[in-house]
């Protein structure tokens, strides 16, 4: 079992990806507030060698050895990539095994401030940031950042890195209603937008569960009206959950099995993923689809959100 590597998982964004994860659950810069992957353990700034290098590079030569190539290698996972200090490394070992697959990297985007960061992901084909507020009130209630991050470092980062990097970005922005899509907020979104200049805006809400209780999705009409009122070119609504199935690394056992696991009692996506042997995030991707289509539930317990059976 690969500890560094997951998937590959249908992604809504990336077809048939394969994961590289270079931090422990849940290092990260941020502790957002609709996080699927679950509370933050350890905020954080601090670069350094979180997974080693070597450990991932016996794994991904091991994997190219004996698996289908997949459609992008991706760097995500528990936390924030760009925190591991080798990420720079990383990615040129992947170019180096398989140049034809292109990679992507799946990131908050906080640390572009940081020359040496946008330095060592600048050879990835595809860099998918966020940004969920240009507002500081904004950004301290749905991104909860470390207390040293700011938040105009942060969209400076964004800034520079694109007047830098040759590749594609596209930007996500993660909407919740009662958060960041009012006028205020929505206005300072399309300047900071317009002034980062990336090649794609995808906007996202809520599939299932965050973080904490009583955070609402917004609806497709509502992404919608978010795109007219920006009015601006290249804005797409993240496609629905349950397209994954059309993917060719889409597995039905993998949805039975938890079907069949939570049958016999609730359980927490970390709990899932140590059960089955599979990465929380491809967990997710499963959980994701079985909630759309209303086949499981979620109720809030000590340990956070456990999923069983919907009862509907």
């Amino acid at each position: 079992m690969f500890q560094t590597l997951f998937g590959p998982v249908p992604s809504r964004r990336l077809g048939m990806s394969l994961g590289i994860d270079l931090v422990p659950l849940k290092v990260c810069s941020l502790n957002c507030v609709y996080c699927e992957v679950g509370p933050t353990t350890t905020l954080t700034l601090e670069r350094k060698e979180y997974i080693p290098f070597n450990q991932v590079k016996k794994e991904l030569t091991e994997f190219f050895q004996s698996q289908p190539d997949p459609d992008y290698i991706t760097f995500s996972g528990s936390g924030e990539p760009t925190l591991n200090s080798r990420i720079g490394d990383v990615l040129i070992l992947a170019k180096t095994l398989r140049p034809e697959i292109p990679v992507a990297v799946l990131t908050n985007g906080t640390l572009l401030y940081d020359p040496d960061v946008r330095h060592q992901i600048h050879n990835a084909d595809v860099v998918l940031p966020s940004l969920d507020s240009a507002t500081k009130t904004g950004f301290l209630k749905i991104n909860r950042p470390q207390k040293n991050l700011k938040l105009e470092d942060y969209i400076q980062g964004l800034i520079d890195f694109r007047k830098e990097y040759p590749g594609q970005i596209w930007l996500e922005v993660f909407i919740l209603p009662g958060y960041n899509d009012s006028e205020e907020e929505l206005k300072a979104l399309k300047q900071a937008i317009l002034e980062i200049n990336p090649d794609r805006i995808q906007l996202n809400t809520l599939d299932r569960p965050g973080t904490i209780k009583n955070l609402h999705s917004a609806s497709r009409q509502d992404l919608q009206q978010i795109i007219d009122f920006w009015a601006l070119d290249h804005v797409e609504i993240i496609a629905a959950a349950p397209l994954r199935k059309n993917i060719p690394s889409y597995r039905g056992d993998i949805e039975s099995t938890i079907l069949q696991t939570i049958a016999r009692r609730p359980c927490t996506a970390l709990d899932l993923s140590q059960l089955l042997g599979i990465h929380m995030n491809e967990v997710n991707k499963y959980l994701d689809v079985l909630d759309a289509e209303h086949k499981i539930e979620s109720i809030s317990g000590d340990r956070g959100f456990f999923y069983q059976i919907s009862k509907k």
